[in-house]
């Protein structure tokens, strides 16, 4: 007979494994080109190993961690072209989230848009915000009930949060944030599908050249 207990315990293993590691990498703990040691962060959280290594391979799929013979496996950094290509997808992907999700929102959904959009411009510290700058796309992207597109949408974000949390602890947050995320909502309130995938893909671009510029000191791709 098929052990299913242990099958089930495994995979709640292997998913509290990627989900500590995920955290790590979201909010910096763990920097682009570091090693990560299995023993160590399987000994943090209390498991064996093997679930740790299942969960580098999970990271690596998503392009997080990279596995390399020899050298175990190691958090996953970008260039500047690649920083460009991560928003071009995202605006790309969100704005093909958007045009899929505009005709389920309804009411209750734009209040909590208000909401989600409140707590942004409330949030202190850069973490928070970046927090809740997530949330805010993640509630919208929700409501295209295509779980591989918004998957593919959440992985791009983990790419680019370590990088906008060390660039909110040095500069002010954009004074045009909270401006450009009201204008997402009210071109959602339209109802013109290409309307809001135009707001939502511009809002994704025009924060690329802030970003790269702190990151890597100005310029763009080559």
């Amino acid at each position: 007979m098929p052990n299913f207990g242990t099958a089930v315990s495994n995979g709640t293993a292997e998913e509290e494994a990627y989900r500590h590691v995920l955290a790590g990498i979201r909010t910096g703990r763990f920097k682009a080109g570091e090693r990560l040691i299995p023993e160590g962060i399987a000994s943090e959280i209390g498991m064996s190993r093997m679930p740790v290594r299942e969960a580098f391979r999970r990271l690596a799929t998503e392009g997080l961690v990279v596995i390399r013979p020899n050298r175990g496996c190691m958090v996953a950094g970008l260039t500047v072209e690649e920083m460009y290509e991560v928003f071009e997808m995202r605006s790309v992907l969100e704005g093909l989230a958007v045009r899929l999700a505009l005709p389920r929102l309804d009411t209750e959904a734009f209040l909590e848009l208000e909401r989600l959009l409140e707590r942004m411009v409330r949030s202190g510290a850069a973490g928070n915000w970046v927090s809740r700058h997530r949330e805010f796309h993640e509630y919208i992207c929700a409501f295209s009930r295509r779980p591989k597109l918004v998957r593919q949408i959440a992985s791009l974000h983990v790419t680019l949060e370590p990088y906008l949390r060390i660039w909110f602890d040095h500069v002010e947050k954009p004074l045009s944030a909270e401006a450009e995320h009201r204008a997402i909502i009210d071109a959602l309130k339209t109802g013109d599908a290409g309307h809001a995938e135009r707001q939502m893909a511009e809002h994704i671009l025009t924060t690329a050249p802030d970003l790269a510029a702190f990151a890597f000191g100005g310029g763009g791709p080559a």
